[in-house]
C-alpha cells in the first residue's frame, strides 16, 4: 500500500509540474530573456552564438515530467495530460502562437508518448532521454514553421530543450535506482 501511495503521489506531483511548465513556458517567451523581438519573442542563449525562444527551457522539462506522469500514474494519465496540455497550451499562448503551440505541444508530446511507451521496459533513463530527443525535435519543427514560417532558430530550439533533458538526468538515475531499492514498479 505504502509503494502504491508514493507512486500515485509522485505521479500527482510531477502531473502538477507537467501542467504548470505550460503556462511558465507561454510566459517566458513574451516575457523574459537577454532580448525581446518586437512582436516575436524573447530569446535567450542556449550556446555559445545560439538564440533560442526563451520558453524552450519548460518545454524541455515538460517532454521529461510526461514520462515521469506515465511511469507513476500509467498511459491514460499521461495521454489525458496532453489533451489537456494542449487545451491549456491553446488557452493560455499569445494570439498570434495559438496555433503553433498548442499544435506543437500536442504532437511533439505525442512522439514522446509513443516512443517512451515501448522503451520504457529498457530502462527509466534511456526511455527518457530517446522519447524526449523525439519529442524535442517534433516539437522545434512545428512551432518554429508554424509560429514563424521559418526554422531559423531550430538549434537554438533543440539545443535548449536538451539542455532540460540533460539536467534531468540525476533526478532519472536516482528514481531509477530508489525505486528498485523501494521495489516500486511502473504503473
Amino acid at each position: 500500500m505504502a509503494d502504491t501511495n508514493t507512486r500515485r503521489g509522485e505521479g500527482f506531483l510531477f502531473l502538477a509540474l507537467f501542467g504548470l511548465c505550460i503556462p511558465a513556458a507561454n510566459w517566458l517567451i513574451g516575457h523574459a530573456g537577454t532580448m525581446c523581438i518586437p512582436a516575436g519573442p524573447c530569446l535567450i542563449p542556449v550556446a555559445p552564438g545560439v538564440m533560442a525562444p526563451s520558453g524552450v527551457l519548460m518545454v524541455g522539462l515538460a517532454l521529461v515530467l510526461r514520462d515521469l506522469v506515465q511511469r507513476r500514474l500509467g498511459l491514460w494519465w499521461s495521454a489525458t495530460a496532453i489533451l489537456a496540455g494542449a487545451a491549456l497550451s491553446a488557452l493560455l499562448a499569445p494570439p498570434a502562437l495559438v496555433l503553433a503551440s498548442a499544435t506543437a505541444f500536442l504532437l511533439s508530446e505525442m512522439a514522446d508518448l509513443l516512443v517512451y511507451t515501448p522503451l520504457q521496459r529498457r530502462g527509466l533513463v534511456r526511455a527518457v532521454v530517446v522519447s524526449s530527443l523525439a519529442g524535442l525535435v517534433v516539437d522545434s519543427l512545428v512551432f518554429l514553421q508554424l509560429a514563424f514560417g521559418s526554422l531559423d532558430f531550430l538549434a537554438g530550439q533543440v539545443i535548449g530543450k536538451l539542455w532540460m533533458v540533460v539536467l534531468s538526468l540525476p533526478l532519472l538515475h536516482w528514481l531509477r535506482r530508489r525505486d528498485a531499492r523501494l521495489g516500486l514498479t511502473p504503473a
